[in-house]
């Protein structure tokens, strides 16, 4: 479950990623993607491609993008939370697939066919859900929710503000009362909430923003693995908070 480097852009499309791991490869794509680095479109193109190819594999959720057999010991999310069930790793692995594949935005017909049928297969299954009464807003786990939120976010799915909206009633009241939260992943939900933006996730951001600002010096000056991405999910909750209006 190691987060490998961030995609080197002057590297030959065969050593871009590890290809035996697709939380790996996801992995390096998304830190690209967050930081704003530069990746080629030949690059960007035979990234889509593969990962276009393990849609609807067996092991897939809901028809998304399959694991590989090197992930069914557990990965590691973006801000360092781990995931190990085998449901849990597929769903939340699927989720990000859609996500970095629309990210990528390349014009490739099998690629765009690929998120098309991943996203139609992830709607049917949580309308699934829905009508069995699951709450509107959530999905699964706390952890789970965050990987749904940040497709949400970018409206992938329908009905978006709608879910993320009653997403941000019930994160709410799942408040400690320190600045984080219970059942919901800090980290992981502070990066969902900066992706969703203040239009909707204003009050919680502001919640979250009283315990970054106690961890985030800390963080700044870490040298642990993952602390960069952490602090930097902290700076940009904290400067979209002071970026509003009181």
């Amino acid at each position: 479950m190691k987060t490998i480097p961030a995609l080197d852009p002057n590297a030959a499309v065969s050593d871009l990623f590890d290809q035996n791991s697709l939380g790996s490869a996801l992995d390096s794509i998304a830190e690209s993607l967050f930081f704003k680095r530069e990746i080629p479109e030949a690059q960007r193109t035979a990234i889509a491609t593969w990962i276009a190819q393990r849609q609807g594999l067996p092991g897939s959720y809901a028809d998304m993008f399959a694991p590989t057999e090197r992930d069914a010991t557990g990965i590691r999310l973006f801000t360092g939370e781990v995931a190990r069930s085998r449901v849990g790793v597929a769903h939340l692995l699927g989720e990000e697939a859609c996500r970095v594949l629309s990210a990528l935005k390349v014009h490739d017909a099998n690629a765009r066919a690929a998120l098309d049928r991943a996203v139609e297969g992830r709607v049917e299954r949580l309308d699934q859900t829905e009508q069995r009464g699951y709450p509107i807003g959530t999905y699964c786990c706390g952890t789970c929710s965050g990987g749904y939120w940040r497709n949400l976010a970018i409206n992938l799915f329908p009905r978006a503000e709608e879910r993320l909206r009653l997403g941000m009633i019930e994160l709410k009241q799942a408040r400690r009362g320190d600045g984080r939260w219970h059942r919901f992943p800090f980290f992981y939900t502070s990066l969902a909430l900066i992706e969703i933006g203040p239009t909707l996730a204003r009050t919680e951001m502001q919640y979250a923003a009283a315990s970054w600002r106690k961890i985030l010096p800390r963080l700044s000056s870490s040298t642990e693995p993952l602390a960069s991405r952490r602090a930097a999910v902290g700076q940009r909750l904290l400067d979209l908070c002071e970026s509003l209006p009181n």
